[in-house]
């Protein structure tokens, strides 16, 4: 008698598998970036039942809740969240991938500017850049630095120029020029005065009337700095205006309008015409950088990466 052993295999069942692909990424995305389903179908150009197709796709390929809609709002899940992350670096790194390879011999570079690079840094550099790389355009979107962080991070361009260090861990942060707080004044006889005191106190300056900066910039941060570094508080101060153009601060101070703290770069031209003063405000770190920001995971076009480092070989 012989005796067969055989081990029970039970059946595979094969589960039926979606294949997600970039539309639906695209779609989840555009939904969640502005919070209705009708925008980003009129953003997409596609239909509203499409746009609900590949959310519900994603959702049963991932198992998982995404979007939570009612009839006022919506919201993303906390895996939504998580998958939101995810698909939009993978919509940056094929965009990167295909601007990249396209073979087009045009490249769009496309830069948020914080406001001294847009004024002043920007005009210096890219006629420059331009007579080498003609081929080469830019669209320039200008932000305060807080914006200008966001709009790396959210695609809405390839490269930041902003004042403000960012510790973000998803961004390359690269110094490339540095430049340093100073007070400037109307010119008058006060003021002529003043400018040869070899004693002067920055206090007795800041107790002028003085025309700050609008906050999220970098220019507001350094402010703040010194007042903090001097035990003074906003209070403390005669402000008579908040202004976010350095280009109106300097000419509301030429006005005699009162004092204000800009960057050096920037006040140097009304300098030179003889229409404003310059303090420089020695004992305290009034120095500041300026950083080129990108995203680490993106693939940038060589023309960009070739600007990248003429701006730093520019200054350096």
């Amino acid at each position: 008698m012989h005796v067969v052993e055989y081990m029970y295999q039970p059946p595979i069942i094969i589960k039926k598998v979606n294949i997600m692909d970039f539309k639906q990424l695209q779609s989840f995305v555009a939904v969640a970036k502005y919070q209705s389903f009708s925008v980003a179908a009129e953003k997409l150009f596609i239909s509203q039942p499409t746009i609900s197709t590949h959310i519900k796709l994603l959702e049963e390929e991932l198992e998982s809740k995404l979007i939570i809609r009612s009839s006022k709002h919506l919201e993303l899940t906390p895996r939504g969240n998580e998958f939101f992350e995810c698909a939009t670096n993978i919509l940056s790194l094929r965009d990167g991938l295909i601007e990249r390879w396209s073979g087009n011999e045009n490249t769009i570079i496309r830069i948020s500017a914080s406001t001294l690079p847009a004024t002043y840094v920007l005009p210096e550099v890219l006629p420059g850049f331009s007579s080498i790389k003609p081929n080469a355009y830019f669209t320039i979107r200008q932000s305060n630095s807080d914006d200008v962080v966001r709009d790396v991070l959210e695609d809405r361009c390839s490269i930041g120029l902003t004042g403000t260090l960012c510790e973000n861990d998803k961004l390359n942060c690269v110094p490339f020029y540095e430049d340093s707080m100073v007070i400037i004044t109307p010119v008058n006889e006060h003021f002529l005065k003043l400018k040869t005191d070899a004693t002067l106190d920055v206090r007795e300056l800041l107790k002028e009337p003085i025309i700050i900066r609008e906050s999220g910039t970098s220019g507001e941060k350094r402010a703040d700095k010194l007042f903090n570094d001097l035990n003074m508080s906003e209070s403390d101060l005669n402000i008579v205006a908040r202004v976010n153009d350095p280009e109106a601060t300097k000419n509301l101070v030429a006005g005699n309008m009162g004092v204000s703290l800009i960057s050096h770069k920037a006040a140097l031209d009304m300098e030179k015409e003889k229409r404003l003063l310059i303090f420089p405000v020695p004992g305290f770190e009034m120095t500041r950088k300026f950083y080129i920001i990108y995203k680490k995971d993106y693939v940038l076009q060589k023309d960009i990466l070739k600007f990248i480092d003429y701006l730093k070989k520019f200054y350096k």
